[in-house]
């Protein structure tokens, strides 16, 4: 209809959404990041920790990090998705 009233947006204040994530922060900035890694046939937690961390007595790390899946840190399967914690 051409005599609809147009909206009056003469009283909107520029600023962030509250309900957009904050592209700098919040609890994700805080967040540890974490690799993703598909165990291999012959692996082992400390032959992907030498992988990722230069360090084969780091397997510890990955272990901690993957404690849902990895019962026995000596007992891994190929084809688990283990996170690699920076």
């Amino acid at each position: 209809m051409p005599d609809d009233p147009k909206p009056d947006f003469s009283d909107v204040v520029s600023g962030s959404s509250s309900t957009a994530p904050s592209p700098s922060g919040g609890a994700a900035a805080n967040a540890p990041t974490a690799r993703m890694y598909i165990v291999q046939s012959g692996d082992s937690l400390s032959k992907i920790a030498k992988r990722f961390y230069g360090d084969a007595t780091s397997w510890k790390k990955i272990f901690e990090a993957n404690r849902d899946v990895v019962k026995n840190p000596d007992l891994i399967q190929p084809g688990w998705k283990l996170q690699i914690p920076d």
